[in-house]
């Protein structure tokens, strides 16, 4: 344990004498439960130089970050975007060839839709040394702190994990391969075009009888549960108004639910089919 941690520690010395560059950690943040964190994960915030964070990255886990750290905030904000990813690309090179050691946080899992890749080429390009941390993704953490299964042998055999937001805004799904009924259904950054998911859904053979799950906060203190159907999807995103970070869990596998059996709070959902059963 203290070799790792020695060894840390020399890997996130500044690295500016000598006219070294820096080298760049692509950390995944988990989705916000900050006991979440993996080891090294963890151990790199807390010996961390400069961090460069989403707006995903929760305040627990904001909190490991040394005081003497230099943070940057580069978050999107839903319909307001700050810097541009070819700016935070740039400026995690710019950081890297001033001699600093960056730990580049981001939420969930770097590689699940979190642009991971993009960074990671571009730091490949530069010529700069890029590690990366995975992290536990939304959709595993959300299931776990719900009691939700994203598998089940009686009525899930497989798994998408999905974006809901489109290149260019709205969400081109392939829905007729999406609504084979063995199979959840995850959708990441959905809440905006829920409508559109719904409706494309079921426009290609999915029930509108199908459980959805709203899980809204995963993991924090605050997460909320939302329980609904695909065709109640948009009434129920209207009236409760969840905000991001917000997960769509399309599929059998929502009926396990138990809001009883469960620390976090539950809403009902009243746009909820009058067939719902198995609660």
């Amino acid at each position: 344990m203290t070799r790792a941690i020695d060894s840390l520690d020399k890997l996130l010395a500044p690295a500016g004498a000598g006219g070294q560059a820096g080298r760049v950690w692509l950390v995944g943040a988990g989705p916000g439960d900050v006991d979440l964190l993996t080891v090294k994960a963890l151990r790199l915030l807390q010996r961390a130089e400069v961090v460069v964070y989403d707006r995903l990255v929760s305040e627990a886990v904001m909190a490991e970050v040394p005081e003497s750290a230099l943070s940057i905030d580069v978050g999107k904000q839903p319909g307001a975007h700050g810097l541009k990813q070819a700016q935070i690309n740039q400026l995690l090179v710019d950081l890297a060839r001033s001699g600093r050691n960056v730990i580049r946080l981001k939420g969930g899992d770097p590689f699940i839709f979190g642009r991971g890749g993009e960074e990671m080429v571009s730091l490949q390009q530069a010529g700069i040394r890029c590690e990366v941390v995975p992290g536990i993704t939304a959709a595993v953490g959300c299931a776990a702190a719900s009691g939700i299964p994203l598998t089940h042998r009686d009525c899930a055999q497989s798994l998408r994990l999905i974006t809901g937001h489109g290149r260019l805004g709205e969400p081109q799904l392939d829905a007729a391969a999406l609504a084979a009924v063995n199979e959840t259904l995850v959708f990441y950054m959905g809440l905006s075009w829920s409508a559109s998911i719904s409706a494309q859904l079921q426009a290609h053979g999915r029930d509108r009888e199908t459980p959805v799950a709203i899980i809204e906060k995963g993991t924090r203190p605050d997460q909320r549960v939302l329980i609904t159907t695909l065709g109640g999807l948009a009434e129920t995103v209207a009236q409760a108004q969840p905000v991001s970070p917000s997960l769509l869990m399309v599929g059998d596998v929502v009926r396990f639910y138990r809001a009883d059996l469960q620390e976090q709070g539950v809403a009902r959902a009243a746009g909820a089919g009058a067939g719902w059963s198995g609660l």
